[in-house]
């Protein structure tokens, strides 16, 4: 039956956002997302998503990790799990336009220390003229005690 209610054993929290401009505020420079109690779930999905009004052939890419920590002060951060490697995750239309999308990362926490949180870099290809809106979300699953929500 749980695939029919899977929203009963997984939960999510906000991992942070960016409006970037390229060439300017936000573009290729990482955010750092809020610290997560991930305590009582022992596996991930970060995703990404975003907007970008792309010129003809210009592109977004996307590169994430996650970090774990003592606590929600990030005592003793370090890089934890695999890392999305830095991608092409969207190339503007003819004639330019908006896209829409989103980059994931699966993570197991069975091992993460209490705390964990997102990094993100957008980078947009052409200087000045796109813009891209970025927001991340942790979903959470693997609940030690069911159901999560």
């Amino acid at each position: 039956m749980t695939n029919r209610d899977i929203g009963a054993y997984i939960t999510s929290r906000a991992a942070g956002a960016v409006q970037a401009t390229a060439g300017g505020a936000g573009d290729a420079a990482e955010v750092d997302g809020p610290y997560i109690d991930r305590i009582g779930f022992q596996s991930g999905k970060l995703v990404i998503a975003f907007q970008a009004t792309l010129g003809d052939g210009e592109t977004l890419s996307i590169g994430a990790n996650l970090q774990d920590a003592v606590d929600a002060a990030g005592t003793g951060v370090a890089d934890f799990e695999d890392a999305l490697p830095s991608a092409v995750v969207a190339t503007g239309p003819s004639g330019g336009g908006t896209v829409h999308g989103t980059a994931e990362l699966d993570v197991n926490l069975a091992g993460a220390r209490p705390f964990v949180r997102a990094q993100f870099t957008p980078d947009l290809s052409r200087a000045n003229t796109d813009v891209a809106i970025v927001s991340a979300a942790l979903v959470l699953g693997g609940a030690e005690r069911l159901p999560a929500s």
